[in-house]
């Protein structure tokens, strides 16, 4: 049969098919609904951790060499930090007045009355460590004479008229133990002058000099130490102390001579430095002058006692220490544990934090004053030792 002859009805059943597909609709496959997505964890930003307290609780057993430290040689340092301290808080005056009192003054007295009414507290850095840096000073003795000459050839300043000093604690308390220095330009403070300046004779209301010396980089370590005394040719001494400074920030010389290659680190002591400058003093002005910061003086009665500290009483040779009051509390006894100068030989002593420093900055930083004179002075340029300290509070008191 042809295909294309096909009966009328088949015609028809064949119509209808096609219609019923065409209007056949294929009904949409439904996607399933997506689940919702998980949330992407955000992440916290990091945060650094916590500084540490820079004093904290410990016991007496922490402290190296506590029973066998000859405290007793501490005593006499420690009433004339009562001198301040008893004008302050109600605890110092409590335990001050009980030293007063106190009959006995033997190593084992002096030291049940410290472990009765002190706590120790570890000085303790930001990041938790508790060893820091123990520099070493002293009270020099230095050649000189009231007028320039053979004798004196470099000048010792007062201070000057237009040095103006800004108390920040007044203005703010948390600035406490802040100062700013400089000098007025119209109705503008300004940097005060440099050590360049200064030394070149171009700032111009210096005023006349205390005293001449006869060695400059002895003169700059005068600066360094704070105070000292000054020999004049009839043989009679003059002592100086610390009076003020220009405002500008320390600047270590040994290190800018270690960098140029002109002293190895272990050279790099005041004996070290003195015998470079004796050997090069064609170089010593420039290099004195990287250092800005300068130190002025005022005179002050002759004593067999030490130089006054910042805290305004004598410094006891081997038992004060120069510390940052920012941390520390002036007057607190601080014990201390580390070693004698070049060496690994056990240095551990009950300390008075009597004196400040403008290179000591920082929780465990402390400078230890060693006296008088050239012994002393040999075992103040050789200590640079490792260290931790123990400053000791009224039990009442919380730092």
């Amino acid at each position: 049969m042809n295909p294309e002859k096909a009966s009328p009805h088949a015609r028809v059943l064949c119509l209808l098919l096609l219609s019923a597909l065409a209007a056949c609709q294929q009904v949409p496959v439904r996607e399933p609904a997506c689940a919702p997505c998980p949330k992407c964890p955000i992440a916290e930003p990091t945060r650094p951790p916590a500084a540490a307290k820079p004093l904290q609780a410990a016991q007496w057993a922490d402290l190296p060499g506590w029973q066998a430290d000859q405290v007793g040689a501490a005593w006499p340092a420690f009433l004339l930090s009562c001198r301040a301290l008893a004008t302050r808080a109600t605890a110092w005056k409590r335990v001050c007045a009980e030293a007063q009192a106190l009959a006995a003054q033997d190593n084992t007295a002096v030291r049940a009355f410290f472990e009765t009414n002190f706590t120790p507290y570890a000085a303790t850095q930001p990041d938790g460590k508790t060893e820091g840096l123990i520099t070493g000073y002293y009270e020099p003795l230095l050649k000189g004479s009231r007028t320039p000459g053979k004798h004196g050839k470099f000048p010792v300043y007062g201070v000057p008229d237009d040095l103006l000093t800004i108390d920040l604690g007044e203005v703010l308390p948390e600035l406490k133990h802040m100062r700013l220095r400089g000098r007025l330009s119209g109705n503008k403070v300004i940097p005060y002058h440099a050590r360049r300046d200064i030394e070149e004779n171009t700032a111009p209301r210096l005023g006349t000099p205390l005293l001449w010396v006869e060695d400059q980089i002895e003169l700059f370590f005068l600066q360094i130490q704070g105070s000292g005394r000054v020999k004049l040719p009839d043989g009679s001494l003059v002592r100086l102390g610390y009076a003020d400074q220009n405002g500008h920030p320390y600047q270590s010389i040994g290190r800018v001579l270690i960098e140029r290659g002109e002293l190895a680190l272990s050279e790099a002591s005041m004996q070290g430095i003195q015998a470079w400058a004796r050997a090069n003093p064609g170089k010593v002005q420039e290099v004195l002058n990287l250092n800005p910061s300068y130190v002025f003086f005022r005179e002050l009665p002759s004593s067999d006692d030490g130089p006054l500290g910042a805290l305004g009483v004598p410094l006891t040779a081997e038992r004060s220490l120069a510390i940052d009051p920012r941390h520390i509390p002036l007057g607190a006894p601080v014990f201390l544990a580390t070693t004698q100068p070049n060496s690994s030989r056990a240095l551990n002593r009950l300390m008075l934090a009597q004196d400040t420093g403008g290179a000591i900055k920082g929780v465990v930083r402390a400078d230890l004053f060693w006296g008088f004179g050239a012994k002393a002075g040999e075992q103040a340029g050789r200590m640079k030792q490792p260290g931790q300290m123990w400053v000791l509070l009224p039990k009442e008191m919380t730092p």
